[in-house]
């Protein structure tokens, strides 16, 4: 039996998170969306469609077959939905032909081998879209991320759930005397081995769970509070690492942090506050970077999805940075800016825009190409290095992919300005 994780055609909505990686990727909880619907089918053949540029470097990174059409209808299959919030679903592996539908969204086709062959389709979508129409339809009710504000009103309580479903707790690392956890910390924390909370340190797992990765240092004056997942490497310098966040693997973060996902290899070494925001990769917040996440008035806030400015329908929504961005020191971002991957931010004072385009320079209050791509490489490959982590060949043809993508837009902001 094989589950075939793909990509529908919303992925758009979750723009800049998923420029270079696809929908599945993204952070929920304490695991990524794929690796959710690993653990419910461990003993499944995984196979994952992409878009075509995604797929050279994430057939790497996967380790699995991607935009295998040749083998697509082989076997019966279990076609899911990579948006899909899988923690709350109880759906079997093997079962009746159905589509698993919310609304209008399909969220799995479980169809054999035959089914799939009279499609005709050449990759998942095609036979989803085909079958989505002939096979008996099965309601559910399940969270289905539709844009980056879902992944972090869901955190907190997919972070409990992975908790409880990792089977993990207790302390295996270093604690020292002089450190405090607060809570139960029989059942409501795992410190893994080789993590290290330093004296003067505060875990406080009253209100949730807290699991502390292998490798996982917590400096002096840092408080944690539950629900909260801090991956494996990462670094607490000092923080005030309230309920709700994800950080990790191998991320630096200290000032205040409430509520948000930092994907991995992101820095926030200082002080500044980070609300209700999803950091990805390779990302570096100069020192006093700070967002807000709640408007003066209370009212919901809105955020651009496709260039429109859309309505959150929520009072708490922070920032959503993409990869390989720097910001400089005292960057200050409104409630539900965007910024793209690859950017560079010079503050002037003021706040930034509430939307940067993708590799975009914006310094002096004025959008740029800054020194351009080829540079924007050069640092990425000199960052990740620093981690001891390869810009591979296949990275790099995905990049400059995204950037053939996107760089119209960002030459309509430069000439705004």
């Amino acid at each position: 039996m094989k589950v075939c994780v793909y990509e529908d055609a919303k992925y758009e909505n979750l723009y800049p998170l998923v420029l270079i990686r696809p929908v599945f990727e993204l952070r929920c909880g304490m695991l990524k969306l794929w690796e959710k619907m690993k653990r419910a089918f461990p003993e499944a053949e995984f196979t994952f469609f992409v878009r075509d540029y995604l797929k050279d470097a994430w057939s790497q990174k996967l380790g699995a077959k991607v935009n295998d059409s040749a083998g697509i209808a082989s076997s019966e299959t279990l076609f899911i939905n990579g948006r899909a919030l899988w923690s709350g679903i109880d759906t079997p592996l093997f079962g009746q032909e159905e589509v698993g539908v919310v609304g209008d969204t399909v969220v799995y086709v479980r169809a054999k081998a035959a089914t799939i062959q009279k499609t005709g389709g050449a990759d998942a979508n095609a036979v989803v879209n085909a079958l989505a129409t002939t096979l008996p339809k099965k309601e559910l009710s399940v969270k289905v991320i539709e844009f980056p504000w879902d992944l972090i009103h869901a955190n907190p309580s997919e972070i409990t759930a992975d908790y409880k479903k990792a089977g993990k707790k207790g302390i295996h690392g270093t604690v020292h005397p002089m450190a405090a956890i607060l809570g139960d910390k029989e059942n409501e924390l795992y410190i893994g081995k080789g993590a290290d909370v330093h004296p003067m340190a505060v875990l406080d797992a009253s209100n949730g769970p807290i699991f502390i990765d292998e490798g996982a240092i917590v400096f002096p004056h840092t408080r944690v509070e539950g629900p909260s997942f801090i991956g494996k490497k990462t670094q607490l310098v000092g923080g005030k690492i309230r309920e709700g966040c994800s950080i990790g693997p191998v991320c630096r973060v200290g000032g205040e942090v409430e509520e948000s996902i930092f994907h991995a290899y992101s820095n926030k070494y200082h002080d500044g506050f980070i609300g209700h925001a999803y950091i990805c990769e390779w990302v570096n917040l100069g020192a006093l970077t700070t967002n807000s996440d709640l408007k003066n008035d209370y009212s919901t806030v809105e955020v651009y999805v496709k260039g429109q400015l859309i309505d959150s329908k929520d009072t708490k929504v922070g920032s959503f940075i993409g990869d390989h961005t720097k910001t400089g020191i005292g960057s200050a971002f409104n409630t539900g800016t965007v910024v793209g991957m690859m950017c560079n931010l010079l503050p002037s004072g003021d706040l930034m825009p509430k939307y940067i385009p993708n590799f975009c320079w914006y310094f002096r209050e004025k959008f740029s190409k800054g020194m351009g791509l080829k540079a924007g490489l050069t640092t990425a490959r000199i960052a990740m290095g620093r981690r001891k982590v390869e810009l591979t060949e296949a990275d790099e043809a995905m990049i400059k992919c995204a950037f053939e993508l996107t760089k119209g837009e960002l030459m309509e902001y430069v000439r705004k300005k």
